[in-house]
């Protein structure tokens, strides 16, 4: 009883958090509003070409301009210093911002990742575009999106995705090497965000 006690308390409050995520909702894009997909390799398409990475593919699903802004390599502070640069050249009405994958390689504090994460959206949202979080696996076998993710799109009322990265990179067939995916990964990347879009209710 007394353990029952404790876990019920819990399940509640992870019942309202993923509720929340599930508001969170953005605006209808026009046909000549602009994506910006925002990130690292994952982003980029490392292991697959340019017009099989993600952003290329969710284009084509969209029918709209997705502009790939990966970085290999881009941690959560260099992504911060070259954001207000991409987001002045594109103007988009949507970020896609998937990164934090680099912190973790690099072992830097989760603080300074939280911060860093926090700080681009505010960023972003300041250009007058909206934000999608894209969740990234933990760099270790059956690695997952750290907690941190959903916390965060819950205090910033973010959209959040934060598994078809964890689902691809547990898939051997999906992956070009450990922490990358190849086309037929991104693929999959590509439409399971195109779906995200439209029931969030941005196409």
């Amino acid at each position: 009883m007394v353990a029952m006690q404790r876990i019920f308390p819990a399940l509640i409050a992870l019942f309202f958090l993923v509720a929340c995520e599930r508001a969170a909702t953005l605006s209808p894009l026009g046909a000549n509003d602009v994506i910006v997909a925002f990130g690292d390799s994952l982003t980029f398409g490392t292991g697959a070409s340019t017009d099989t990475a993600y952003p290329a593919v969710l284009a084509t699903l969209t029918g709209r301009t997705v502009i790939n802004a990966g970085v290999p390599g881009d941690t959560t502070t260099t992504a911060l210093q070259r954001l207000p640069e991409v987001l002045a050249t594109h103007q988009p009405r949507l970020v896609l911002l998937c990164l934090g994958g680099n912190d973790m390689l690099r072992r830097l504090p989760q603080t300074e990742t939280v911060a860093n994460l926090r700080a681009l959206v505010h960023t972003i949202r300041a250009s007058g575009a909206e934000v999608v979080l894209i969740g990234v696996p933990e760099p270790k076998l059956f690695g997952s999106a750290p907690d941190f993710y959903a916390q965060l799109a819950h205090e910033m009322k973010l959209p959040l995705e934060q598994d078809v990265f964890n689902d691809v990179l547990r898939d051997n067939s999906l992956k070009s090497d450990p922490i990358h995916a190849n086309a037929a990964g991104y693929r999959v990347v590509a439409g399971e965000l195109a779906t995200f879009l439209r029931e969030a209710g941005a196409l």
